[in-house]
């Protein structure tokens, strides 16, 4: 039996499930499944998973609800794995909670690097990290400092609360919405070229090379996603 982090597969279609409850379990995964919303709600409740990949097209509803009811009550990682590639089924998975989305057809190796990114950003949260470190740029929350290789990057009050807000959720894709809520208030949630422009700022001061971003990355017509630099 596997003691590594215990998933649950949230998916209706049967070759979907021989593929990768297989796959995981040779991955170190601990494997459950769940082919309705019903179905994934009691397991959920009655033995938390660490990690949720979730269908959006169930028997019994949209994936979407399932999200929604979730964070009603659990902050478990959800990553969304279908079919629908539409910006606005992504931007509507996202604002209410979930973690990443991958589309189908999709590669066993990407989606575990997804969970496993989720799973560090979960194990982060759950320590309170003073501190991010991204390659030679460490994030100072505690002290409100960031610097290269021990020196000091001047940032902005409010480009620093920007890069804080990407960096606690390392790995995660933040919408644009979450992202103009969180750092400038429920009133400034359309401002996107706002966004764009303290994120190019940012850019040009911690990235090596702006025009090829290692650390902040750009989620088309979606928003942005803090990585850790390969």
């Amino acid at each position: 039996m596997s003691t590594g982090p215990r998933v649950l597969v949230v998916d209706d279609e049967p070759a979907i499930l021989r593929f990768l409850r297989p796959a995981l379990t040779a991955g170190g995964y601990g494997v459950a499944t769940a082919e309705s919303m019903a179905e994934a709600v009691r397991a959920i409740a009655a033995r938390p998973p660490d990690l949720v990949v979730l269908d959006l097209g169930l028997p019994d509803g949209d994936g979407k609800d399932l999200i929604r009811k979730v964070r009603e009550w659990s902050d478990v990682p959800i990553i969304v794995l279908s079919a629908r590639e539409r910006e606005v089924e992504k931007i509507e998975a996202f604002d209410l909670g979930a973690d990443d989305y991958v589309n189908k057809p999709f590669g066993v190796g990407e989606l575990m690097a997804r969970m496993r990114a989720a799973l560090r950003h979960r194990s982060q949260q759950a320590a309170e990290m003073p501190v991010t470190r991204l390659a030679d740029i460490e994030i100072d929350h505690a002290q409100h400092r960031v610097t290269r290789c021990g020196q000091e990057i001047k940032l902005t009050p409010k480009e620093f609360d920007l890069l804080a807000f990407l960096a606690r959720n390392l790995g995660k894709v933040i919408t644009h919405k979450q992202i103009l809520s969180a750092v400038w208030g429920p009133a400034h949630t359309e401002d996107t070229q706002y966004l764009r422009v303290y994120v190019r700022h940012l850019r040009q001061k911690i990235e090596a090379n702006p025009n090829e971003p290692k650390i902040i990355h750009t989620e088309v017509g979606i928003g942005y996603r803090i990585m850790e630099p390969a």
